[in-house]
């Protein structure tokens, strides 16, 4: 099973498993080996029935599904908002959120100390 792939490298990984050289891909599609060659390009962008075609030329039926878009507990742009700091804005907001911590664990100490 192959999946996970861009279409190219998709392409690519059937045509190998089939153990076929991109000549013997192109025979069996009724195209020329630098149609193959261009197909498995990273850069390309085969259509769905172009995809289909050659994948089952290798051997494979392409399967394709429609899933509900599960929806994140996470706030995913607080997220891409950080992955926008510099280090250095890193380095600061990680160095008063220390501070923070260990402020609390000494008050945390302090009032199990008043307690005994």
């Amino acid at each position: 099973m192959l999946t996970g792939m861009a279409s190219p490298l998709l392409i690519r990984a059937a045509r190998r498993d089939a153990k076929l050289t991109q000549a013997e891909l192109a025979d069996r599609l009724g195209t020329t080996q630098p149609v193959i060659a261009r197909l498995e390009r990273l850069d390309s962008n085969p259509t769905l029935a172009t995809l289909e075609r050659a994948l089952e030329a290798a051997g494979y039926l392409l399967e394709l599904r429609a899933v509900p878009k599960r929806q994140s507990d996470v706030d995913e742009s607080q997220i891409l908002e950080r992955l926008r700091w510099t280090p250095a804005q890193r380095l600061a907001v990680f160095t008063a959120s220390n501070r923070n911590v260990n402020a609390l664990v000494r008050a945390a100490q302090r009032s199990s100390d008043a307690r005994r």
